[in-house]
């Protein structure tokens, strides 16, 4: 496989993931700020600042109401995060993988593209709007999933699919709980313990994670054990430890990746017996932070590796040059 295609597989998988990630965390925000008292502090601008995207809305955007982060996040083409800019990059990188993708797939991303193009600033109207849309996106980024793994062959682009899957996922996952460890209550609120665990019930929906977490936990919702089964617990498949795991599996299969392994398998050791139970705000803040940063780390270093092409090597590189052979073990 070329790497430029096995480049388009990667961050077609990154994107979709973000466009429902970014959608999740939209619909997590809403509800933690239905639930919060007035002196809480949170708001939509602090859904900006976790997604790490302060600086490009402050740009264009001098108010951060809600009505504009929305616009913003969910159908400004200038922000390639946006829900729009992911669903459409999506559909430019498969439209190139046709040979490689099933049938399905891309009349799939295709569908979903015209959808979200056609109701994005039906979205932007109002809440009820905002949900519907969001989880009809959710839903019909589901279906592609499906076929992903029922239907795609197990080989070398799907394993390359995976891969950005779930550096995508990991990664969200910080960013949602580190929104949530975010909100602060007033001081003399007597509220304060049932409006957190009101809080960390928004956060565990907003990864689906609420039954399971019930199942596999405790059926109260406590902060500590929230964010320990969002980083540590294997069986659920949105948790940082489960997504580091799926990565590890899917470097065994491609060549030259042992140093990738290692530095996945020591980062997925960290988070596995790294106890956040004492951690006060600003502690698990950092320590999010840390995650984010290595994730980064990851990224980069398997972008070195697979996607850089001769071409930054060898000036004056054909396009035949440039497309470096990808091969199997």
């Amino acid at each position: 496989m070329l790497a430029r295609a096995a480049e388009n597989l990667y961050w077609m998988a990154r994107y979709l993931e973000r466009a429902e990630n970014t959608a999740r965390l939209i619909n997590s925000t809403t509800h933690v700020l239905l639930d919060l008292p007035l002196g809480a502090t949170f708001g939509w601008a602090t859904l900006i600042e976790i997604a790490g995207l302060d600086n490009r809305f402050l740009e264009n955007n001098p108010d951060a109401d809600e009505g504009a982060i929305m616009r913003f996040l969910i159908e400004d083409t200038n922000n390639p995060s946006s829900l729009l800019s992911c669903i459409q990059n999506a559909r430019e990188n498969s439209r190139t993988l046709r040979e490689i993708l099933p049938a399905e797939m891309w009349e799939r991303i295709n569908s979903l593209y015209l959808y979200l193009k056609q109701n994005a600033s039906i979205a932007c109207r109002s809440r009820r709007d905002r949900y519907m849309v969001l989880n009809e996106m959710i839903e019909r980024r589901h279906a592609i999933v499906g076929l992903v793994s029922g239907v795609m062959e197990h080989g070398m682009p799907y394993q390359i699919i995976k891969l950005g899957r779930n550096l995508e996922r990991a990664d969200m996952t910080t960013r949602i709980l580190d929104l949530n460890s975010a909100v602060r209550f007033p001081a003399d609120s007597e509220l304060h313990e049932p409006l957190m665990e009101r809080v960390w019930m928004s956060t565990l929906n907003s990864l689906s994670a609420y039954q399971t977490y019930r199942r596999l936990v405790s059926m109260q919702v406590r902060r500590s054990d929230a964010i320990g089964f969002l980083l540590r617990d294997v069986r659920f498949p949105r948790s940082v430890a489960h997504c580091l795991g799926e990565i590890e599996s899917c470097l065994k299969l491609l060549p030259k990746s042992q140093q990738l392994q290692q530095i996945t398998a020591l980062l997925n050791h960290q988070v596995s017996h790294h106890h956040t139970n004492d951690l006060d705000t600003i502690a698990l803040h950092e320590y999010l932070d840390m995650l984010q940063t290595r994730l980064d780390e990851i990224h980069s270093a398997l972008t070195q590796l697979y996607f850089h092409s001769r071409q930054d090597k060898m000036p004056g590189a054909s396009n035949s040059q440039h497309e470096i052979l990808f091969t199997e073990q």
